[in-house]
């Protein structure tokens, strides 16, 4: 429903945007993450029709943003950065002047309106000139506009940016609601949120993109997926030796705040299972071991580790 293809951006001398490409399709929630500056924002920004791309196309729902713009934009929902409004206006009135323009008849912007006030939780301020609100509801009210003549296809930037704990559980829940009927593309510094609402994952560096998976996908990249954590019950000096020749392990260390001789991370190569033979070596040795965990791998390692210079670092 969303068609990215070989998507170029260049401003000057700068290429903010360099060959990105990647479709969404229907039921569809992709978490298009990246650093500041990685050409995020430029991209939803083309893909929306608000910046003419230096070469490469893009399409809503087969409708190109270029050459068949109005059927384009009539099937998107769009929330920019900064969540735009005419501040003068209040909610109630800013909401009923964006389904007037989109040619919503009465009744139908009427239903949508009380809808959307419900969803989005703008009861109390409906009437209160925008430019009084507090950033999150200012970003409401552009959740809202995005929403309100029920496209097909969203693409939000930063939609929960400046909301509370509770407001950004609120618009998760939304977006988990809205995914089966749509394709949606959610732009998020949030990494958390990429796994708690995305079924798919794009990162993008300098431009490029760099990962385009599930997120479990790209879990399983990190650097300490299948790692094991654990606890002795005894100090051991010279534990890493005795993994030293255990098959996949490729290091041990004492994790950030782990007690010397006792806590220890074995880290695997290239994320392989090395529970059995970390086992199996810690019974034949006959150690106590008070915990043993094996970790999933942390998205934010891999974000860290695709989008930095240096790869080598992990949290331990």
């Amino acid at each position: 429903m969303i068609e990215i293809v070989d998507l170029v951006k260049r401003f000057g001398p700068f290429t903010a945007v360099d060959g990105v490409g990647f479709k969404v399709a229907r039921g569809e929630v992709l978490g298009f993450l990246g650093p500041n500056g990685a050409g995020k924002s430029t991209t939803m920004k083309m893909a929306a029709g608000f910046l003419t791309p230096t070469r490469g196309h893009v399409s809503i729902c087969g409708h190109d943003v270029e050459s068949d713009a109005i059927a384009a934009r009539k099937a998107l929902g769009y929330l920019p950065e900064g969540a735009p409004a005419y501040g003068d206006m209040t909610p109630r009135t800013f909401l009923d002047f964006l389904g007037r323009i989109r040619r919503m008849d009465s009744a139908r912007l009427h239903k949508r309106l009380v809808q959307v006030v419900e969803e989005i939780q703008l009861e109390g301020v409906l009437d209160q000139p925008i430019e009084t609100l507090s950033k999150g509801f200012k970003r409401r009210v552009g959740l809202a506009g995005a929403i309100l003549h029920d496209p097909p296809c969203l693409i939000l930037d930063e939609p929960t940016d400046g909301l509370d704990p509770n407001q950004k559980h609120e618009v998760r829940n939304l977006i988990r609601r809205m995914a089966p009927d749509k394709a949606i593309v959610v732009s998020t510094h949030i990494l958390e949120e990429v796994e708690a609402v995305c079924s798919r994952a794009v990162i993008i560096d300098r431009g490029r993109v760099v990962a385009d998976g599930t997120p479990a996908d790209l879990v399983s990249r990190s650097p300490l997926h299948n790692a094991i954590r654990l606890a002795l019950g005894a100090v051991v000096p010279d534990f890493a030796a005795r993994l030293a020749d255990v098959p996949g392990v490729t290091r041990v260390i004492t994790p950030e705040g782990g007690r010397p001789g006792r806590d220890f991370l074995v880290v695997p190569r290239d994320g392989s299972a090395i529970i059995e033979g970390v086992a199996a070596r810690l019974r034949q040795l006959g150690l106590a071991v008070e915990t043993l965990t094996v970790e999933t791998g942390k998205l934010d390692d891999v974000f860290r580790t695709l989008t930095t210079s240096d790869a080598s670092r992990i949290k331990a």
